[in-house]
């Protein structure tokens, strides 16, 4: 891993908003996040379906990946909430649709009675890095990896592909409602400005407003015996966590480039052609991100932007266009929150001498930027809803 000073004034290196986190197999405070074993819902005695957690390829139960304490106390300061990504181990399930699935529960807690006179926020309280990893409280001794230095580290920024058109997606403010038929006989001045909101609200939006469900979920499955899941992965703690800190001046080469000797015959077209697709600008800005932290097993930063393994597969196609899809459970529009490195794969497979593994190149995760409740749940009842996992998968001629 770079080092960081935190006095340097040299500009040697640059901190970014991304928490990295690290495998380790031991716990430290937070034994919530975590690489494999088995899951641990909100609420021990309801877990959620177990359809939730089938493969849509084969219809068997699938292994946990990651579990991550989400809670984020200073946008959503009710809310009781995990992360969930599984993945199939079925061989023929891979680079198919369904085969990772991804699940966030949240539970809202009652909210405390308003005071009568309000009162300035105070930053004595847990820390977002706290919550997530368990790390030490702001203003503890040491290095905190969690220290803001004044930035939030969490802003969603103008340049926030994934964040709401608003400049703050998570304002107290009510939504907007949805477009409504003009009237018969607008006014002359006020309409031009209504038709021009109107009209600005993109197809995927108004689809995503009709089309949110209104009855209840359907029934839960019940989980099978343990005999009948498949065998979870070793369990790795997300102990330690630090924000990513990369060399600007980095000359390191990505282990697939050779340097041609300067007396060496110009190359041909085709192999020109074969070196530039091999250096894919996209791949390797994801290689000399990885390589610089070469441990990190998440990169997590809610309504950030994820860092792509490619941008012409299906997924990158998708995000590069800012069409992740919405959520289906209130309408509103989903944002970046985590996605799995390939070092995960490392470390979960470990003690698998088997050269048939897991095959993806990266997880990403986009949840509900709401963070909304299941529809039908009370207070303080767990809720898991599905959300987004765009899986790039490991490309055959990217693997050597």
């Amino acid at each position: 891993m770079a080092d960081y000073a935190s006095d340097s004034s040299d500009g040697e290196f640059t901190e970014t908003n991304v928490l990295l986190g690290y495998a380790s197999k031991e716990a430290e405070e937070d034994t919530i996040s975590k690489l494999g074993g088995t899951p641990d819902w909100l609420d021990a005695d309801k877990p959620p379906s177990a359809a939730l957690a089938r493969c849509k390829v084969c219809k068997d139960m699938m292994a946990l990946l990651l579990q991550l304490n989400g809670e984020l106390p200073e946008k959503f300061p009710s809310h009781e909430r995990r992360l969930y990504v599984f993945a199939c181990r079925r061989a023929t399930c891979r680079r198919k649709a369904g085969s990772v699935r991804a699940l966030r529960g949240v539970e809202e807690k009652k909210k405390p009675e308003a005071k009568s006179k309000p009162e300035e926020k105070k930053q004595d309280g847990p820390g977002l890095g706290e919550s997530l990893f368990g790390a030490k409280p702001l203003g503890a001794s040491g290095g905190n990896p969690f220290s803001s230095g004044g930035a939030n580290p969490f802003s969603s920024g103008s340049s926030n592909p994934f964040s709401s058109a608003s400049s703050n997606p998570f304002s107290s403010q009510p939504a907007k409602p949805a477009a409504t038929a003009p009237a018969e006989k607008p006014a002359e001045t006020p309409a031009a400005a209504t038709t021009t909101t109107n009209l600005s609200k993109t197809f995927a939006e108004t689809l995503a407003l009709n089309t949110t469900p209104a009855g209840p979920p359907p029934p839960a499955e019940p989980w099978p015996e343990k005999a009948a899941q498949p065998a979870p992965y070793p369990t790795l703690y997300l102990a330690d966590a630090d924000y990513e800190t990369l060399d600007p001046t980095s000359t390191k080469l990505p282990a697939n480039v050779t340097i041609a000797d300067a007396d060496a015959p110009e190359p041909s077209a085709l192999d020109r052609e074969a070196f530039e697709s091999a250096m894919d600008a996209t791949f390797q800005k994801f290689a000399d991100r990885m390589a610089q932290n070469p441990e990190q097993c998440i990169r997590y930063e809610f309504s950030g932007v994820p860092l792509l393994y490619s941008k012409t597969d299906e997924v990158g196609e998708l995000l590069t266009k800012r069409t992740m899809p919405g959520c289906p459970n209130c309408g509103g529009r989903r944002t970046f929150e985590v996605q799995l490195t390939p070092n995960a794969i490392t470390e979960l497979e470990e003690d698998d001498l088997s050269l048939d593994g897991m095959e993806w190149g990266t997880i990403i995760v986009g949840v509900c930027e709401r963070d909304c409740s299941l529809r039908h749940t009370a207070v303080e009842e767990a809720g898991y809803l599905e959300e987004w996992a765009g899986v790039q998968w490991e490309e055959l001629s990217k693997e050597k």
